[in-house]
């Protein structure tokens, strides 16, 4: 076997059907309802797990990138929705900080992050994080979101980053259970 030396995160080909680029959102609710309508078109579409993240520029709604969650498709453990919008961000930026540019960016995201995107999020740069469902949602369909705590949050706070909560929450809640309702593989449970 041929070793590996490249690995691509890619989106899958339906996004650009679901992402209008050149929109800008106005406020968290507009913004939340991209991340939820990505989680719910990656179930529906059958492309991956009931994640789905956008991350804006906060002063002028700009749309920076997406990600959904791709750990099945992709195989890999870290392809998780925030990873995969943070990474593409990046990119788009050419910048390992999504703060360097003294840009405010914002995280959204269809779901309370897990202990590796909670960790991600402080390490990308962006400014806010704000969630739907929370990781008690996630974890009543049998996904496990590691070690976060109550402590982890005011990490954030502590280090500069804005945490909301709860935008949206039945919304994303409901793409979870319906992921699990339709047989839905629950990958690290």
């Amino acid at each position: 076997m041929a070793a590996v030396h490249q690995v691509t995160i890619a989106l899958p080909d339906w996004i650009n059907e679901v992402v209008d680029w050149q929109k800008t959102y106005a406020d968290d609710q507009q913004k939340m309802a991209l991340a939820v309508e990505l989680s719910r078109q990656n179930v529906l579409r059958g492309t991956g797990g009931p994640f789905g993240s956008a991350i804006f520029a906060a002063d002028s709604g700009k749309l920076i990138s997406v990600g959904v969650n791709r750990v099945m498709p992709m195989h890999n453990s870290s392809a998780h929705g925030e990873m995969v919008a943070i990474m593409l961000a990046e990119q788009r930026i050419q910048s390992f900080s999504l703060a360097a540019d003294g840009v405010k960016r914002e995280l959204f995201t269809s779901c309370e992050p897990c202990a590796m995107c909670l960790g991600g999020t402080l390490w990308s740069g962006v400014k806010r994080l704000v969630c739907a469902a929370t990781a008690e949602d996630a974890r009543a369909i049998g996904f496990d979101e590691g070690p976060v705590e109550a402590s982890s949050y005011q990490y954030l706070a502590d280090a500069g980053v804005e945490v909301v909560r709860l935008v949206q929450r039945d919304a994303a809640a409901k793409v979870l259970n319906d992921y699990l309702n339709h047989g839905g593989t629950i990958y690290n449970g």
